[in-house]
């Protein structure tokens, strides 16, 4: 299910995006008549795409194991310019319509910051283990990294994460995977061979 909102949380803020720089680019440009027929003909497509948008994004943070102050700065600055995107373009206020086109694009930079922060989180603390066993470190590593969102028994599915009792992924594709990222799943690019390595053994435990 989880998987399914970020899709449509992703393309509907697409959507969304591009539709605001098209009407602001007309509206600076004084393109007024092409404004109005643009507005018209999307106006109901837009009522669907902002819902969606605000839907899917508020249903993604409720479940989310972390949230940061970026995050709620972003989402004061998203409700802050669909207000004054309203009454730009109605108005035909261009101060107050390109004020709300950056506020939203300031909203997408600051998710990037938020994911940046967690990425900080999950490094913070160092991994230390008083033993050689690879089972222990990919333990310490899964419980410092993975643990937020797939629980302790490694089915919680949180935010969307796999059951990775369940995962059918071979040793390469999850390899791939953690160095990657996968949809709300963020990159563990960070975690050196021997971590990485330690946590698949450990995976293996959870079958």
């Amino acid at each position: 299910m989880y998987q399914y909102v970020f899709i449509a949380h992703k393309y509907s803020v697409i959507l969304f995006l591009l539709l605001y720089v098209i009407k602001t680019f007309l509206l600076l440009t004084n393109k007024n008549e092409l404004l109005e027929k643009i507005t018209k003909i999307t106006k109901v497509p837009e009522m669907i795409i902002s819902t969606l948008f605000l839907v899917t994004g508020l249903y993604m943070i409720f479940l989310s194991p972390m949230v940061s102050m970026f995050t709620y700065i972003k989402l004061v600055c998203v409700f802050a310019s669909i207000p004054l995107a309203i009454i730009g373009f109605k108005k035909k206020n261009k101060a107050l319509a390109a004020l709300s086109l950056v506020l939203i694009i300031g909203s997408y930079g600051l998710a990037e910051m938020n994911k940046s922060q967690l990425k900080k989180a999950y490094q913070k603390t160092p991994i230390v283990v008083n033993s050689d066993s690879s089972i222990e470190l990919g333990l310490a590593v899964y419980q410092r990294n993975c643990q937020m969102c797939h629980g302790e028994n490694g089915d919680a599915g949180i935010a969307g994460s796999a059951n990775l009792k369940l995962t059918q992924l071979s040793i390469e594709q999850q390899k791939d995977l953690l160095n990657k990222g996968k949809n709300s799943m963020p990159k563990f690019n960070f975690l050196s061979d021997k971590e990485v390595d330690a946590v698949l053994s450990y995976l293996v435990t959870m079958k």
